[in-house]
């Protein structure tokens, strides 16, 4: 036991560094643990059979449990509006890189394992790796050897893989004479428009026919979007409520999107140089984090927290995103609050919200083990899908994906919150990968560079570096050329589509805008949850 986690130790520190050396930016990133362990086990290192099993399996749940819990809360908003085009796109790619493994199966004779590992180390993506191998392992008619086949596979396609997706970049950027500056402008302006920042203005009350009425019978100013925070009369500061009766004179502070407040301008009178967040008075702004559980889930118009104790709430930070009308949003924990309001009432709605930082810092460990468990369950139950001949299951990979996804949208059940801090996810992703692809490069090291020199690693090559590059260049000429999409939000969508970080940090790299990014996140979990379950299916259908 002693040598076996000597070896794992060994295989990862070694397997991370290599991974962090660049050429041109480009590494191997998390798969460098893949080729530590390929070489490890080249040379005849061996760990015991029954712990490489479970670290392995166990390693794989933590990956894609954590993946799961970071992009539920925005999957289902993700196939909306915008998002339902691109993620037709990125699952057209993966649909096509399906299509393209099953043509080498039947056509140049690429054994069922093999065209599973070369579908996952095509396109990058660990997870349907571990699917595979979940369904090789079902099946129960595959020798020891031909299970080790998909990881093989995976470790000779995966190099082409993460430069391919580069490659396809690089060309669509050239062959069609795209301009980067142009693409960042034209994002600029759209998403300036689509997503208007909040702004603050203080307004002065001019129109006589407001004299005496109160702030809710305003024309506009109950507008979803728009919130008056403090109202100054005869000299004194103070919160702006619904029955606060206005008065020619008067200065209102109004904070909303540019639109809104525009039109309130309007309707009201005009700019004041009077600036009321800096005036003296009753009010007091704070900003507030989301922590309490019966708050969590709820949106702040069901908690009516602005009608008892006479505050405003202006503004909502999710991700470091400000959002201008919090009201009608589910509260999800870690959301940031800024409120106006007396100091003894933004005592009492940081009490409602929780406000304790120290919460989210320590995770609840209950609701994280409860969760694999019920996604080793759902993984466990086998389903019929037409024209397989075997039934299916999600596996250890697809089962906690789908529970974390289900669970972190929800956000909490009872008592138990569905949420791991930021850190903390990201420390048990990293362990999880880095523990399968340690026992995988091992198990497969002893035929690697046979398989890679005399072997079928020539054709393997050749169909990896056309399951990745085939597909993506026909995405995204259709994006570019008929769906007329910008070039930086199509970079993202193929490096999400190939649920690539690396390749993300190249699209991050020609621009300064978050384009990439805001695409990548967008289509990331259902791609994820696509390659889980195609992968499964190419070895149940081709086996």
């Amino acid at each position: 036991m002693a040598q076996t986690m000597v070896v794992l130790s060994l295989v990862a520190a070694i397997g991370l560094a290599l991974g962090s050396l660049q050429v041109r930016g480009v590494g191997l990133g998390i798969a460098g643990v893949l080729f530590a362990g390929l070489a490890f086990g080249h040379f005849g290192v061996e760990i015991r059979p029954e712990v490489a099993d479970f670290v392995k399996e166990f390693g794989l749940i933590l990956f894609v449990y954590t993946i799961g819990m970071q992009v539920g809360p925005g999957f289902f908003s993700s196939l909306r509006q915008q998002g339902a085009p691109l993620n037709a796109l990125a699952a057209g790619v993966v649909l096509a890189g399906a299509a393209l493994a099953v043509g080498a199966h039947y056509l140049l004779g690429v054994d069922a394992a093999a065209v599973a590992g070369l579908f996952s180390g095509a396109t990058t993506n660990t997870p349907s790796l571990g699917a595979a191998q979940e369904a090789l392992r079902s099946l129960g008619s595959f020798s020891p050897e031909a299970a080790a086949t998909p990881g093989l596979a995976y470790a000779v396609a995966y190099p082409f893989g993460v430069v391919g997706i580069i490659l396809a970049m690089l060309l669509l950027r050239t062959v069609l004479k795209v301009s980067v500056p142009a693409a960042e402008e034209e994002f600029r302006r759209d998403h300036a428009s689509a997503h208007p920042e909040p702004v603050t203005l203080n307004l002065r009350v001019t129109n006589p026919n407001l004299e005496g009425m109160a702030l809710k019978d305003v024309p506009g100013a109950a507008d979803a979007g728009l919130v008056i925070s403090r109202v100054a009369s005869g000299g004194a500061v103070g919160v702006a409520r619904d029955s606060t009766l206005l008065h020619v004179g008067d200065v209102l502070l109004a904070v909303g999107t540019p639109e809104k407040v525009e039109r309130l301008r309007v309707i009201i009178g005009e700019p004041s140089e009077t600036d009321l967040r800096a005036g003296e008075g009753e009010v007091s702004v704070r900003r507030i984090v989301v922590t309490r559980k019966s708050a969590i889930g709820r949106s702040l118009g069901d908690l009516g927290l602005e009608a008892v104790h006479g505050v405003r709430f202006t503004r909502m930070s999710r991700a470091e995103v400000d959002l201008a009308d919090p009201m009608e949003l589910r509260l999800q924990a870690g959301d940031t609050l800024t409120v106006v309001g007396a100091e003894d009432a933004l005592d009492a709605v940081s009490k409602a919200l929780g406000n304790s930082v120290k919460d989210l810092n320590h995770p609840q460990v209950v609701p994280l083990f409860l969760g694999i468990g019920l996604g080793v369950a759902l993984g466990s139950i086998p389903f019929f899908v037409p024209g397989v001949p075997s039934p299916v299951k999600l596996g250890l990979a697809g089962g906690p994906l789908l529970v974390a996804i289900a669970l972190s949208y929800v956000g909490r059940v009872g008592s138990l919150i569905w949420y791991i801090p930021v850190n903390a996810n990201f420390l048990l992703r990293e362990i999880g990968i880095v523990m399968f692809l340690a026992v995988v490069g091992i198990k497969s090291g002893d035929r690697f560079m046979e398989t890679l020199l005399a072997g079928d690693g020539l054709l393997w090559l050749g169909c990896g570096a056309a399951i990745t590059l085939i597909p993506l260049l026909l995405a995204g000429a259709v994006a570019l050329i008929f769906m007329k999409k910008n070039f930086l939000t199509v970079a993202g969508v193929l490096a999400g589509s190939m649920t690539d970080p690396p390749a993300l940090a190249f699209a991050n790299s020609l621009t300064t805008t978050a384009a990439p990014a805001v695409s990548y996140a967008t289509v990331y979990p259902l791609t994820m949850l696509l390659r889980v379950v195609v992968a499964q299916i190419l070895v149940l259908a081709l086996g």
